[in-house]
């Protein structure tokens, strides 16, 4: 799917998206999360032993929404997950960097998630919602 231009814009801004998966009751859960835009597809990274990490190996549709505001867009879709080593820690370093500047994402790429077992979620965009873009 070809996006917007203006909802490509948008969502290569910094900004948190919010995650929603399916737990095995069925009912949602939500969680705020780093993305990065890569092409036509939404990157995110997490850990397998976190809730939304054991959700995705069970079920991996998901959702995710950015805002500003009233102004938003809204991707749903199935997702893939990448748990190789070097690929999962190259996501998150990237991720690290983007939110938080090139010397403390290093820093805590290799302090902190390079300790981790991380798995990388790729959600391509096909299906979009989207207010006031």
């Amino acid at each position: 799917m070809a996006l917007d231009p203006n909802v490509r814009a948008f969502l290569e801004e910094q900004r948190f998206a919010v995650l929603a998966t399916i737990n095995s009751d069925s009912t949602p859960q939500l969680t705020v999360m780093w993305y990065e835009l890569r092409g036509d597809t939404i990157v995110m990274n997490t850990r397998l032993s976190r809730v939304k990490g054991r959700n995705l190996q069970r079920d991996p549709r998901i959702s995710v929404c950015v805002e500003d505001g009233e102004r938003f867009v809204t991707v749903s879709g199935t997702a893939t997950l990448n748990d190789d080593p070097a690929t999962a820690q190259a996501d998150i370093r990237a991720l690290a960097i983007r939110y938080d500047g090139e010397e403390e994402g290093a820093r805590e790429a290799e302090e902190t998630f390079s300790k981790q077992d991380r798995v990388s979620i790729y959600l391509p965009i096909s299906r979009v919602i989207t207010k006031d873009l």
